[in-house]
């Protein structure tokens, strides 16, 4: 990139698709041909994602899916391939389609990547990292942990998965393979709620109470480097204060939240006490900067997209981040945040989808 320009949000660009594997009996990863004018478009970081978009009946769909691959290693090109896991959501639109219709050869609109799940990740150094998840959230741990081992020769790396059985199981084999290459420095515990495993732990949720007393058998939680916690927000929240109770540092915790009630999510926006009427909100996006008045109840987002459509954002639920902006004059209310990490509210960064003015004027920045 030249210097001086600045980078786009949010661009979508059609991509074909080579594969769509069957992980599961409800999951597939879905693997995307990147062509060679766009492979410096898509280069992501590891727990990056990407949002993938398509029009029904007039509407719009976005959702919003994490890349499980490692990341390029610095000085490479971008990805010829990006791939992604996606499981079904009872009632969800895309991953019913994405699991029995979409095919090898069809196209979809996919977001350049975005999220910082990763972005506290040193690729340098020893190092030594640990991952609670659950579910799907196995796919940005898998691009974190295969990237830390691959770029890191003397980093180590704990695994800590929870999945209902063996057969829900997603990237089964792929976590296998990685625990095959570098057996003396991936530490690989895997938990099954609902079946008994004929080795290992026994069955049962990871709760809070569960991980108190089998982290520290596994390792000295207060001493690693980063902790990535990924899944269901009960699974998280529990982890999160299992690992505050034995004396980790909350900066060295990062988390990332799947399976949030998109009902919640996608309510309509509703005015509260304490919000300003006929507020102006005022954004710079890809260098341009504008001003407009909001509407009764609207978020930041909702304003700018009336005006710049080309507003990053993919889920709308407080729960992806890709909507991050700096807030630089007057004050906001959040609805809700499952993003942003602490040090990032203190930096002044909220999410535009949840955010509404309380003062009369709002300016944020969404290339900070």
């Amino acid at each position: 990139m030249a210097a001086g320009s600045v980078a786009r949000h949010g661009a979508f660009h059609p991509l074909r698709v080579a594969d769509v594997e069957r992980l599961t009996d409800d999951a597939v990863a879905l693997t995307f041909e990147v062509p060679d004018e766009l492979r410096a478009a898509y280069r992501f970081a590891p727990g990056q994602h990407i949002a993938l978009r398509r029009y029904v009946n007039g509407g719009e769909i976005r959702r919003t899916y994490s890349v499980c691959d490692p990341a390029p290693a610095p000085g490479a090109e971008g990805p010829r391939r990006l791939r992604v896991g996606v499981r079904l959501v009872e009632g969800g639109e895309f991953s019913t389609y994405a699991l029995k219709e979409l095919a090898a050869g069809d196209a979809l609109e996919v977001m350049t990547p975005a999220g910082r799940f990763g972005h506290a990740l040193p690729l340098s150094g020893p190092g030594h990292y640990a991952a609670i998840v659950g579910g799907s959230g196995i796919t940005p741990v898998l691009s974190i942990a295969a990237t830390v081992l691959a770029q890191q020769p003397r980093a180590r790396f704990c695994l800590i998965r929870s999945d209902r059985s063996a057969a829900s199981t997603m990237f089964l084999e792929e976590v296998a393979d990685l625990k095959d290459r570098y057996p003396d420095r991936l530490q690989l515990v895997h938990v099954l709620s609902r079946e008994e495993q004929q080795a290992g732990l026994p069955s049962g949720r990871l709760d809070e109470e569960r991980l108190t007393g089998l982290l520290p058998a596994l390792l000295r939680p207060e001493t690693v480097d980063g902790w990535f916690l990924c899944g269901p927000y009960g699974l998280v929240q529990g982890a999160e204060r299992a690992l505050s109770a034995l004396g980790v540092e909350r900066s060295r915790i990062h988390q990332e939240i799947f399976h949030v009630d998109e009902g919640s999510a996608n309510a309509p926006a509703t005015a509260a006490a304490g919000d300003a009427t006929g507020s102006t909100v005022s954004a710079t996006l890809d260098g341009r900067g504008g001003s407009w008045p909001a509407r009764e109840g609207e978020s930041v987002l909702e304003t700018v997209l009336r005006n710049r459509a080309n507003a990053p954002y993919a889920c709308k639920g407080g729960v992806c981040g890709t909507c991050r902006v700096r807030l630089v004059e007057g004050e906001v209310r959040m609805d809700r945040n499952f993003a942003l990490e602490p040090d990032e509210l203190a930096a002044g960064y909220v999410l535009a989808c949840q955010s509404h003015p309380v003062t009369e004027r709002v300016e944020v920045d969404f290339d900070a």
